[in-house]
């Protein structure tokens, strides 16, 4: 597939993410949420997991903000479910040095739609939006852990 037709459905699949939000909404009863923002674009996420026995049964999140925060946290909630913490923390990890525009090992690790973020690493200003749902998971479950 050429660079210009890969690109393209990169561009579909973050505008899909986006306009069609996965796992968007909230949970009623016993949940970890987290609140983040970026203030420097005006992103703003609450990240609400259902962790039980270190699996994380179920995610969903609430927000605004720009294309790229609101389907990366769409992509995220999607990857995480059924993962254990330690895995889902290896994700942000491996996710985290993507958006960094690193080389990653993503042998055994299924990063589904996420993979269309990677362009985001050409333009700086917008890896705090790539990467805010992430670090909201990762405080989430260093509370949590530290509870």
């Amino acid at each position: 597939m050429s660079f210009n037709n890969l690109d393209t459905l990169y561009r579909q699949v973050i505008m899909d993410h986006y306009k069609n939000p996965r796992n968007k909404g909230s949970f009623e009863g016993d949940h970890l949420t987290v609140d983040m923002n970026n203030p420097t674009c005006g992103d703003r996420i609450q990240l609400q997991l259902q962790v039980n026995d270190g699996i994380v049964e179920d995610a969903k999140f609430d927000g605004e903000g720009c294309s790229i925060s609101m389907s990366s946290a769409s992509m995220m909630t999607q990857a995480i479910k059924g993962k254990s913490v330690d895995e889902a923390l290896k994700m942000s990890h491996i996710f985290s040095e993507m958006m960094q525009g690193k080389e990653v090992d993503i042998e055994g690790i299924d990063l589904g739609d996420m993979e269309a973020l990677q362009g985001v690493a050409k333009f700086p200003a917008r890896i705090k939006c790539a990467t805010l749902a992430w670090k909201a998971m990762e405080k989430g479950v260093d509370e949590q852990e530290q509870a």
